[in-house]
């Protein structure tokens, strides 16, 4: 496990502590949490749950699925 050190300004700071302290989560968390949305290839909880569709929301290959085969690329 690695040890990251960021700058933040103060109210910055402000806002990282009202949304830890609101999600009960530690900060390391939170932040870790946060980053894993961010660079996550699926679709991020934030939308699954603005949906309400939780985890039964689909997967980009279950969604894409009926779409069949790429035709083959002619040559340039």
């Amino acid at each position: 496990m690695s040890q990251v050190t960021i700058y933040l300004d103060s109210e910055t700071e402000a806002r990282l502590e009202r949304a830890v302290r609101e999600s009960g989560l530690s900060r390391s968390r939170w932040i870790a949490n946060l980053i894993r949305e961010q660079v996550d290839t699926a679709w991020p909880e934030s939308f699954r749950h603005l949906l309400g569709g939780g985890e039964e929301f689909p997967g980009l290959d279950e969604i894409r699925s009926g779409m069949g085969e790429d035709l083959p690329r002619g040559s340039l």
